[in-house]
């Protein structure tokens, strides 16, 4: 009899097992989350003018047509468009950019316009000395 009792017992104990380990997986792969999904979008290498730099960032919207004046920034750095097109002459190339693109910036004399039709924004990361 005590034989009988430990066999069911231990019937409903496996049984009860099984039904844990079925729901747990389909609980945890239910539950699982989405990938990182990174991406690197520009990479260059910097050589920096000593061991203290400044970094920026700056976010610029320019309005429909508006075109900057030459200029300089304080530094080099990745550019990110987030919405927009920007027409962007550095070191005597002109080059177009979208959203969505990155470019790399020399920190010499530039001249952003926006030749799209709506207002376009740039993301600026700027490397500069500290002052």
């Amino acid at each position: 009899m005590f034989r009988t009792q430990l066999m069911k017992i231990t019937g409903y104990f496996c049984i009860t097992l099984t039904a844990l380990f079925s729901i747990g997986a389909e609980a945890v792969s239910a539950e699982e989350k989405p990938a990182l999904d990174r991406t690197i979008l520009l990479e260059n290498k910097v050589e920096l003018p000593g061991n203290r730099v400044n970094a920026k960032l700056i976010r610029v919207t320019f309005p429909s047509a508006f075109k900057t004046p030459w200029h300089t920034h304080q530094g080099p750095g990745p550019r990110y468009i987030v919405k927009g097109k920007l027409k962007v002459v550095e070191n005597g190339k002109t080059n177009v950019y979208c959203a969505g693109e990155v470019f790399w910036e020399s920190g010499s004399l530039l001249s952003v316009e926006n030749i799209g039709e709506d207002s376009a924004e740039i993301i600026i990361f700027e490397l500069a000395p500290v002052n």
